[in-house]
C-alpha cells in the first residue's frame, strides 16, 4: 500500500543536467497523491524552469532566501517544517558539502539546516567528484547524521563518462521516499481524538477564512486583531485532508499557505469579503477569521507624523460583515455556516447572541481573555454552540480542534442529507 496520499513532500531543487528528471519526479509524486512543493537554487534554474515546476506541482516555486513577499507570509523556518519529508534531487556535491558543514548561504541550504524532517538525497555528478575523497567524508558524515541516500547508480553520463554519479530514476526515488514515510514512527492519537476519514467531505466544497484583517491608518500604520491564523490554517488543512477541495481566505499571517489548498491572500476586510464573494459556491463556509470590526473612514496618503498638540483623531466606520453576509444569504447560502466567537467575558451568552444575529449554523465559542494564550498560540479550548445545544471540548491543540470540527462539520452534513 502507497505511503504517499496526503504527504507533503519539500524538493530541493539542486543545480545539475540531471534536474530535468525531477519534473517526472513531481508527476510521479502526484500520481500517488502526494503533495509536492519545491525550491529551487540558483544553479537550478539553469538546468529547468520555475514556471515549468510550479505547473507540475501546482504550488508557489521557493529560491530566495531574502525574498520579502515570502519571508513576510511564511519564512524559511515555516517552509523547512511544513513537510513530512524533504528530498534533495539532484543532490550536487555542492549541496551535500554544504549540508555536511552546515552552511546556509542559500533558501536550500538554510532550510536543509533548519528543518526537523527526514533528508532523503538523491545525489547526482561526474564520477570523479563522487569518488572525491572530501565528497566521501562528506557523505560518511551524512549518513551518520541520518540523512538517507537512493543512489546516485551506475551508468553514462552526460560528460561522456561513466561509472557510479548518475542519479536514480524518478520510480526509485519515489520507492526510496514510500520506504521512508513508511518507517516513520506513528504516535497514538491523544484521547478523545478523532480524525475524519480522508473521504469524510469528498467532493465537498469548502471555504475557510483565517487570520486578521490589517485597516491602513497610513502607509505605515493599521487597525488589525491578534490572530495568527494558525486554527482557520490547521482547519483548511483538515478540510482538505478529508477530501474537500478547500479556498482558503488569509489575511495577513507569518504561516506557510496550508498543501493542496487554494489560498487568497488579502489584507482588509473589503478584500476578504470580496475573496470570498468570488469563491462561492461552497458547501461549508468557515469564518475563523478575526476581522477588524472597524477601518479609518480616509487613510492618511503619507505618514502622520508627530509633533502636533493634540494627537490626530480617527474617524471610524464599520467594515462589512462576512459572517452574517454569508449566514442571511438566501441564494447559493452554503449547507454549513460556522463562525468563531473570540470572547472575553459572558463566554457562551455571547457566543448564543452572535450564532442566533449571524444566521450560523455553528458558533465555536472560545475565550481569548488574560492568561487564554489563544492568540498566536498552539492550543484552544472551544464550545460548539448549535441549534442541537452544546458541547465543550477539553484543551487541545489546533491542528486536534480542527480535526474535530472537520469531523462534526461532516456529520452534520451528512445527517442533513437523511
Amino acid at each position: 500500500m502507497s505511503q504517499l496520499p496526503g504527504k507533503r513532500i519539500l524538493l530541493v531543487i539542486g543545480g545539475g543536467v540531471a534536474a530535468y528528471k525531477t519534473l517526472d519526479l513531481i508527476r510521479r509524486l502526484l500520481e500517488r497523491g502526494a503533495f509536492v512543493r519545491a525550491v529551487m537554487t540558483a544553479a537550478a534554474h539553469h538546468f529547468v524552469t520555475p514556471l515549468s515546476v510550479a505547473s507540475l506541482s501546482g504550488e508557489q516555486v521557493f529560491a530566495d532566501l531574502f525574498a520579502l513577499t515570502s519571508e513576510a507570509t511564511m519564512g524559511h523556518i515555516e517552509l523547512s517544517r511544513d513537510a513530512d519529508l524533504v528530498v534533495v534531487a539532484p543532490a550536487t556535491a555542492d549541496l551535500l558539502a554544504k549540508m555536511a558543514h552546515g552552511l546556509a548561504d542559500d533558501l536550500a541550504s538554510t532550510l536543509l539546516l533548519a528543518t526537523d524532517k527526514k533528508i532523503l538525497v538523491a545525489p547526482a555528478m561526474n564520477l570523479r567528484m563522487w569518488l572525491a575523497k572530501p565528497t566521501q567524508r562528506n557523505i560518511a558524515a551524512l549518513q551518520g547524521d541520518g540523512v538517507i541516500f537512493e543512489g546516485p547508480q551506475n551508468g553514462d553520463m552526460a560528460c561522456g563518462e561513466y561509472g557510479p554519479g548518475r542519479m536514480s530514476e524518478p520510480l526509485e526515488i519515489v520507492a526510496a521516499i514510500e520506504a521512508a514515510l513508511a518507517t516513520d514512527t506513528v504516535l497514538p492519537l491523544p484521547e478523545g481524538f478523532a480524525r475524519p476519514s480522508t473521504a469524510a467531505l469528498k467532493g465537498r466544497r469548502v471555504i475557510v477564512t483565517s487570520g486578521p484583517t490589517h485597516e491602513p491608518i497610513d502607509p505605515v500604520r493599521y487597525i488589525g486583531n491578534r490572530s495568527s491564523g494558525k486554527q482557520g490554517h490547521a482547519i483548511a488543512a483538515a478540510a482538505r485532508e478529508a477530501g474537500a477541495e478547500v479556498t482558503l481566505v488569509s489575511g495577513p499571517v507569518a504561516l506557510a499557505d496550508p498543501w493542496g489548498v487554494t489560498t487568497i491572500h488579502v489584507e482588509t476586510a473589503r478584500e476578504m469579503q470580496q475573496a470570498v464573494e468570488q469563491a462561492l459556491p461552497a458547501d461549508i463556509f468557515v469564518g475563523a477569521a478575526a476581522v477588524a470590526d472597524w477601518r479609518v473612514v480616509e487613510a492618511a496618503p503619507e505618514k502622520i507624523k508627530k509633533g502636533a498638540k493634540n494627537p490626530p483623531s480617527l474617524a471610524l466606520v464599520e467594515n462589512p460583515d462576512i459572517l452574517a453576509a454569508i449566514g442571511r444569504r438566501k441564494r447559493d447560502r452554503p449547507a454549513l455556516v460556522a463562525g468563531f466567537a473570540a470572547e472575553t467575558d459572558r463566554l457562551i451568552e455571547h457566543a448564543e447572541a452572535k450564532r442566533l444575529s449571524k444566521g450560523c449554523d455553528i458558533i465555536v465559542a472560545n475565550h481569548v481573555g488574560a492568561g487564554a494564550n489563544v492568540f498566536g498560540g498552539d492550543r484552544n479550548e472551544v464550545t460548539l454552540i448549535s441549534a442541537a445545544g452544546r458541547e465543550s471540548w477539553p484543551n487541545l491543540t489546533k491542528t486536534e480542534v480542527a480535526a474535530r470540527l472537520v469531523a462534526a462539520f461532516a456529520k452534520k452534513l451528512s445527517e442533513a442529507r437523511q
